[in-house]
C-alpha cells in the first residue's frame, strides 16, 4: 500500500506546482495586458495624423530653421491604434508643422494657469509667473508645459457699462465709486455732493476712458 500511495503523492504534488505556474502566469499576463494612461487621450481607429501629441513619437529635428514647414516621421505608441487615409492599419506616418518650441506658440495653442491675485490695474501692467501646457493636437518642439510671464487679466465681475451708467445718473452720490468697492472714494463724493460737480464730471471720463477700475484690481467684463 506504501509503495502504491508514493505515486500517487507524487503525481498531486506534480499537479500543485504546475497550479502555481499557471496562476502565476495568469498574473504575469494581466500585468503585461494594463492599458497606459496616455491611451485615454488616443480616439480609436482615428487618422494617425490626427492623433495628439501623447499618441506618437517623431523623430524631431532641432537644426530646422525656425518659423519654416518641416515634416517629421512618427511612429504611434503602443497599444493606440489608427488608420491612413485609405483607412488602413497604420503605425508609421508622416506629420508636417511649423519648426517652432512649445513656448513660441501663439497663445490661442497652449492653456495656462490664472493668477487673481495681481492688480490688473495698475501703471505699468503687472504680470504674473504661469505654467502653460500646449493643447492636445498641436505639435511643437522641446517641452510641451513651460513657464510663462503673463498679464494679469482676471476679472471680479464689474461691469463697465454699469459703472458708467451709475457715474453718470448717480456719481454726485458716489454710487460709481460705491460699485467699484471704493468706499473712501464713494463716502468723499457723497458728502461733498460730488465735488460739487467737478468730481462727478471727472469720474465720468475716468470710468468712460477705463482708467478708474475696480478696486480688487481685476479687470471689467
Amino acid at each position: 500500500m506504501a509503495a502504491a500511495a508514493s505515486p500517487l503523492w507524487g503525481l498531486h504534488y506534480l499537479y500543485r506546482v504546475l497550479f502555481f505556474f499557471w496562476q502565476f502566469c495568469i498574473l504575469l499576463g494581466d500585468e503585461s495586458t494594463e492599458i497606459p494612461p496616455y491611451v485615454m487621450k488616443c480616439p480609436s481607429n482615428g487618422l494617425c495624423t490626427r492623433l495628439p501629441a501623447d499618441c506618437v513619437e517623431c523623430a524631431t529635428n532641432f537644426s530646422c530653421v525656425y518659423g519654416k514647414p518641416v515634416t517629421f516621421d512618427c511612429t504611434v505608441k503602443p497599444s493606440v491604434t489608427c488608420v491612413d487615409q485609405d483607412f488602413k492599419s497604420q503605425r508609421n506616418f508622416i506629420i508636417n508643422m511649423t519648426c517652432r518650441f512649445c513656448w513660441q506658440l501663439p497663445e490661442t495653442d497652449y492653456e495656462c494657469s490664472n493668477s487673481t491675485s495681481c492688480m490688473t490695474v495698475s501703471c505699468p501692467r503687472q504680470r504674473y509667473p504661469a505654467n502653460c501646457t500646449v493643447r492636445d493636437h498641436i505639435h511643437c518642439l522641446g517641452n510641451r508645459t513651460f513657464p510663462k510671464m503673463l498679464y494679469c487679466n482676471w476679472t471680479g465681475g464689474y461691469k463697465w457699462s454699469t459703472a458708467l451708467a451709475l457715474s453718470i445718473t448717480l456719481g454726485g452720490f458716489g454710487a460709481d465709486r460705491f460699485y467699484l468697492g471704493q468706499w473712501r472714494e464713494g463716502l468723499g463724493k457723497l458728502f461733498s455732493f460730488g465735488g460739487l460737480g467737478i468730481w462727478t464730471l471727472i469720474d465720468v471720463l475716468l470710468i468712460g476712458v477705463g482708467y478708474v477700475g475696480p478696486a480688487d484690481g481685476s479687470l471689467y467684463i
